[in-house]
């Protein structure tokens, strides 16, 4: 009897397709061409160098910026995460343009490339994760983050003012500086305006006088026993009003001559202080977002033009004036087929070979 096998793919069979599989995007590159490619790729890498070392600035100056008015910002506001990753990708893509920028010069050198040619693919798939992760992770930040600001400026700010007369107080003590910095450096007042100090007490309990009537009644007026008044502090005023600065009495129209209560621009700060810190914060982030789009940009068309340039390159054997075109792709195959032939491969290595059928008898004629 004879056992009829049928045909079985060999691994060498398998292994054949790699070398019939078609490029991903390939782009046939002459001499002329593939030369004009690696000086522009060399002027886009230092723009990249230069607009990583733009975004490193920029996030370092709104770190330095939180960093100042992490006072009046509530704990738990994640915006505080910008700036430390959009360094990180700043970073990144500052030494991917110098990677672009020394990979592209030295393709022009067939003796200044080999070097270049061992490190460049572990070098582009870094810059590629890596990289774009980071500016990727940056940008989403940049465009999510500043909505978090309203709530964490709305907390942080009232805190301050709470805490403003706790002048003694370990933890605290430096509130009423810190505030009236902010308020004289940013011409603001209050939270959302100059009545909101009418609703705390910002005077500290040591300076007032248990014996006086008037601070007895305010106190048990209040269902909190606070010591409420109308009153702003001096850091609320315009140094540029023409009049000396009037800080009590502000909702009493017969307290002070020729004043009036309903226009005090021409006295206090009238923007609260919510309002100018949320547009400060929110356009250095919106700067910021952009830089990081644009870099996000000219990243992506070095390592892309890096790429072609070193598959190019590999054609012929590393040297940029070889005789005849060579073709430069983004992968030797497409995706679905490489999945099929590490699979056929796996399947062919873990498929247990037909068991050998056993000789045949020779039967005597009967």
């Amino acid at each position: 009897m004879e056992y009829c096998h049928g045909p079985v793919g060999t691994t060498e069979g398998v292994t054949g397709l790699r070398w019939e599989m078609a490029p991903v995007l390939p782009l046939l590159l002459p001499l002329q061409p593939r030369i004009r490619l690696a000086q522009g790729l060399w002027l886009l890498s230092w723009i990249l160098v230069l607009a990583g070392g733009l975004i490193l600035l920029c996030s370092g100056h709104l770190l330095v910026q939180l960093l100042h008015l992490r006072t009046f910002l509530a704990p738990s506001c994640p915006f505080t995460v910008l700036p430390q990753v959009a360094l990180a990708a700043g970073a990144v893509a500052l030494s991917t343009g110098l990677v672009g920028a020394g990979a592209s010069r030295a393709s022009l050198d067939a003796a200044q490339y080999p070097p270049w040619r061992r490190v460049l693919g572990p070098m582009l798939a870094a810059g590629t994760a890596g990289g774009g992760g980071l500016l990727v992770l940056a940008l989403g930040l940049a465009l999510a983050l500043p909505g978090s600001l309203d709530t964490g400026l709305e907390e942080g700010l009232g805190a301050a003012m709470a805490h403003y007369k706790d002048t003694e107080v370990p933890g605290h003590c430096h509130a009423k500086r810190l505030l009236d910095e902010l308020q004289l450096r940013h011409h603001c007042c209050g939270r959302h305006g100059y009545k909101d100090w009418f609703g705390v007490q910002w005077v500290s309990s040591r300076y007032l006088d248990p014996n006086d009537q008037d601070v007895i009644d305010r106190i048990q007026s209040n269902v909190e026993g606070l010591y409420l008044i109308d009153g702003v502090p001096f850091s609320c005023c315009n140094p540029h009003s023409p009049r000396p600065c009037l800080q009590n009495q502000l909702s009493d129209p017969h307290a002070h001559p020729l004043f009036d209560p309903r226009q005090p621009n021409l006295n206090l700060w009238t923007q609260g202080c919510h309002g100018v810190l949320l547009g400060h914060l929110q356009g250095l982030a919106s700067t910021l977002g952009s830089m990081l789009a644009v870099t996000f940009l000219l990243q992506t068309l070095v390592l892309l033009g890096l790429r072609y340039l070193q598959t190019a390159l590999e054609g012929l054997g590393g040297v940029i004036s070889g005789e005849g075109e060579t073709q430069g792709y983004l992968f030797p195959g497409g995706l679905r087929d490489m999945l099929k032939t590490a699979w056929l491969q796996g399947g062919v290595a873990h498929r247990p070979a037909p068991e050998e059928a056993p000789p045949e008898e020779d039967l005597p004629e009967a």
